[in-house]
């Protein structure tokens, strides 16, 4: 027969109490991780859609540079007025 001995239940309480914390903490610790790969998924998104919004930017930057040429072409300078559509050429 061996000698073992057996734990109180105050130690036993306090050995599940441990462990239990520490699986807690083991809980939490993934947990956050869960939330920064979350997180850096959506940096990833927001990051794409500025690339695409920079991207649709410049194109209309472009196309506002090629209608004024075009416009000057036709026109000459002058001024725009918007609200009622009319051009009033620089003499």
């Amino acid at each position: 027969m061996s000698d073992t001995i057996k734990f109180t239940e105050k130690e036993l309480d306090q050995i599940n109490e441990l462990r239990d914390a520490n699986s807690q903490k083991i809980s939490e610790f993934g947990q956050i991780e869960l939330e920064l790969i979350l997180a850096n998924q959506r940096l990833e998104s927001l990051e794409n859609a500025k690339e695409n919004i920079q991207k649709d930017y410049v194109e209309l930057q472009n196309k506002e540079r090629a209608l004024v040429q075009e416009l000057n072409e036709k026109y000459g300078a002058g001024q725009v007025d918007l609200t009622n559509g009319e051009f009033t050429p620089v003499k």
